[in-house]
């Protein structure tokens, strides 16, 4: 298979980004909205979909899949990156100009995504 560096760099940065959600799950819980409940089980599905959206991304038959997939997930976490605007415990200590970057970050990354939709 010929793959793109571009296409087998997302799908490592999600590879890699939801195996951290299983590594070091505490990390996550303060980034979920309080208002929210089964922090666990969120933070687990998160992770879970990323390796797995990531990993099908090398899959040619399932990559538009993946791919619309990932845009998915990507829309169902955004309130997460705006829960960190507003509530600074969920911030993690990072500066408020990194939590402000997240936001056209995301976009992004749906636009990164949206690449390999067919």
């Amino acid at each position: 298979m010929n793959y793109s560096w571009h296409l087998v760099l997302m799908a490592i940065f999600y590879i890699l980004s939801g195996a951290n959600h299983l590594w070091k799950p505490e990390l996550y819980f303060k980034m979920i909205p309080s208002f929210l409940v089964y922090k666990d089980f969120i933070n687990f599905m998160t992770g879970f979909l990323q390796i797995l959206f990531g990993a099908s991304l090398l899959i040619p038959y399932y990559q538009s899949v993946a791919s619309s997939s990932i845009i998915i997930l990507l829309l169902l976490i955004f309130p997460s990156n705006l829960y960190m605007v507003f509530e600074k415990k969920a911030r993690l200590g990072l500066p408020f100009w990194i939590v402000l970057l997240r936001l056209p970050l995301q976009i992004a990354l749906i636009y990164w995504a949206y690449l390999y939709v067919n």
